[in-house]
C-alpha cells in the first residue's frame, strides 16, 4: 500500500508540473496557483528526491523545470547521483531568458554552493556565442558571471558587460553593430530581433521594413510573433495548439471563409505530431470540452479551449482511418467554429461516446462535470465494474486546467485515470504515463519507467553535446 501511495504522490506531482505554470485559471488565482505549486515541490522533492530530480527527464513545462532545479541547487547536501548531469541536459534545452531568470532567481536567494557555481559555469561555457548573449540578455550575464565567479568568455565581452567605455570599437561583429547602432540606422539589423526592435523605434524606422529586413536574424518564434501581429502567420510552421490558439482568436467569419486553409493546417500540425504513431490507436472517441470554463482567463485565454482542439485533430490522426469520433460537450459538430459557452455534460456526452464500443475512449475536459453534477464518473464507474470490467476500452481523462485546491488536475473519479495536459502534442506520451495512474502499479514500476526516460533523456543530451 505505501507503495501505491508514494506512485499515486509522484504522479500528482507530474500531473501539476506538466500543467501549472503559476498564473491565473479560471476557477484561481495566480496567488493560489503558486501556494500551491510551492508546497509540492517542498513535499516531493523532501520525500522522493530522486524521483523529483527524474522528472527533469519528462515533458513537464519550463515553469515547473526551473522550480525543479532551484530546490534542488539549494539543497545540495541532499543531492543524490547524477543530479548534476540532469540537471545541465534539462538547462540545455530551456530557453536562455528562462535560465537566466533561474539564475537572477539563485543570486537572489544567496544560493552560491559549489555545485551551483560548476552549473552555472558549465552553462555559460556552452553557450555557442557569448558576445550574442551579452547583448540579448546583458543583465542577466552580468548577473550570472558576478554570482557565480565567472570570468567572461573574453576581453572583449567583459569589457562590453562591464567597462562599456573603455572601447571605441570592437572586433566582434556583434558588440561592434550594438555600438554603432546608436547612431547608424544599418548597423541595427545586424543585431539580434529583440535588441534591434527598440533601435529601430529610436531610430523612427516603418515596422514593415524593419521586419522585412530583419527577417533574417529573427528565431522561429520570433517569426511567428510579428507575423501574428501584422496577420500573416506561416500556417505550415505552427506546433499544433499554437495554430489551435491562433484559430480560436479568428472571427467566426474568418474561420468559415478559411475552412479549407485552417482544416489542412491543423490536419497537418497533428500528423506531425502523431509520427511514428499515426493511424495505430484503432476506433477512438473523443469527449471534447468547449464549456464556458474553457475559455480559460485572462493571461490563458482560450488555452483549455484550444488544447482540446488540438486533440481533436490529433486524436483524428492517431486513430485508423475513418475510426475516430469526437463530440464536443456543446453537441456541436463543426470544430472549427467551437467557442466556450454553456455547462459541462461529461456524464451525456461519454455515454455517447461509449455507444460506438471504441477501442479508445479520450476525454479531454478540465473536469468540472456539472449538467448533471457527478453523472461522467457514475457512468464510467458502472462502465467500468459491470459492461466492461475485462477493459477492452482502454479510457483517459486529459486535463488542462491545473486545481491549485487539491494539488492535484480535477479527475472524474477514480475508474478512469487522469493526468495533465499542457499542449495538445505531448498526448500520445502522457496515455502511457496514465497507465501508471491508473492504480494497478506501484512505485517500483513507475521508477523503472523514470529511470528509462532518465537514461534515454541523458543520451539524447550528450549525443547533441558531442555534434
Amino acid at each position: 500500500m505505501s507503495e501505491l501511495v508514494a506512485a499515486e504522490d509522484v504522479l500528482l506531482f507530474v500531473n501539476a508540473a506538466v500543467t501549472a505554470t503559476g498564473q491565473r485559471e479560471f476557477r484561481s488565482s495566480a496567488a493560489e496557483q503558486r501556494l500551491s505549486l510551492a508546497f509540492l515541490h517542498e513535499y516531493v522533492r523532501v520525500n522522493y528526491r530522486p524521483l523529483y530530480a527524474a522528472c527533469l527527464a519528462l515533458d513537464i513545462n519550463d515553469h515547473n523545470a526551473a522550480l525543479v532545479v532551484e530546490q534542488l541547487l539549494r539543497t545540495p547536501g541532499e543531492a543524490g547521483d547524477g543530479e548534476g548531469r540532469l540537471v545541465a541536459a534539462r538547462l540545455a534545452r530551456m530557453a536562455p531568458p528562462r535560465v537566466y531568470r533561474l539564475f537572477r532567481a539563485l543570486r537572489e536567494a544567496g544560493v552560491n554552493n559549489r555545485r551551483t557555481r560548476a552549473i552555472v559555469r558549465e552553462w555559460l561555457a556552452a553557450r555557442p556565442d557569448p558576445a550574442l548573449d551579452a547583448v540579448k540578455y546583458r543583465p542577466g550575464v552580468k548577473a550570472a558571471l558576478k554570482h557565480a565567479h565567472v570570468a567572461p568568455a573574453d576581453a572583449e565581452t567583459g569589457d562590453f558587460l562591464f567597462a562599456p567605455g573603455r572601447r571605441v570599437r570592437y572586433e566582434n561583429r556583434t558588440l561592434e553593430a550594438y555600438r554603432r547602432a546608436h547612431y547608424a540606422e544599418d548597423a541595427l539589423y545586424e543585431l539580434p530581433f529583440t535588441v534591434a526592435e527598440g533601435f529601430a523605434a529610436r531610430h523612427g524606422v516603418d515596422r514593415e521594413v524593419f521586419l522585412e529586413r530583419i527577417a533574417p536574424r529573427m528565431t522561429r518564434l520570433e517569426r511567428l510573433r510579428s507575423a501574428r501581429t501584422a496577420g500573416a502567420p506561416d500556417l505550415t510552421v505552427m506546433p499544433l495548439t499554437r495554430l489551435a490558439l491562433y484559430v480560436l482568436a479568428l472571427p467566426f467569419a474568418e474561420r468559415a471563409a478559411r475552412r479549407a486553409e485552417l482544416t489542412g493546417a491543423l490536419r497537418a500540425a497533428a500528423r506531425r505530431a502523431a509520427g511514428p504513431y499515426a493511424g495505430s490507436w484503432g476506433r477512438v472517441a473523443a469527449v471534447l470540452d468547449d464549456s464556458f470554463s474553457s475559455s480559460g482567463s485572462a493571461v490563458k485565454r482560450r488555452r483549455p479551449l484550444a488544447v482540446a482542439l488540438g486533440c481533436h485533430f490529433l486524436l483524428e490522426a492517431l486513430a485508423a482511418p475513418g475510426a475516430y469520433t469526437g463530440l464536443w460537450t456543446s453537441g456541436g459538430t463543426d470544430p472549427l467554429l467551437v467557442r466556450p459557452y454553456g455547462p459541462t455534460p461529461l456524464g451525456l456526452r461519454i455515454l455517447d461516446a461509449l455507444d460506438g464500443r471504441p477501442e479508445r475512449l479520450v476525454v479531454v475536459s478540465d473536469g468540472w462535470d456539472n449538467a448533471p453534477p457527478g453523472l461522467a464518473g457514475e457512468v464510467l464507474r458502472v462502465w467500468r465494474s459491470r459492461l466492461d470490467p475485462e477493459r477492452r476500452t482502454a479510457a483517459v481523462h486529459v486535463n488542462p486546467v491545473y486545481d491549485a485546491g487539491v494539488f492535484d488536475v480535477r479527475r472524474l473519479g477514480p475508474s478512469v485515470p487522469a493526468v495533465g495536459i499542457r499542449d495538445a502534442e505531448d498526448l500520445p506520451a502522457l496515455v502511457e504515463i496514465a497507465g501508471f495512474a491508473e492504480g494497478r502499479t506501484g512505485l517500483t514500476e513507475l521508477r523503472a519507467y523514470l529511470d528509462r526516460r532518465v537514461a534515454d533523456f541523458l543520451a539524447e543530451h550528450e549525443k547533441g553535446a558531442g555534434r
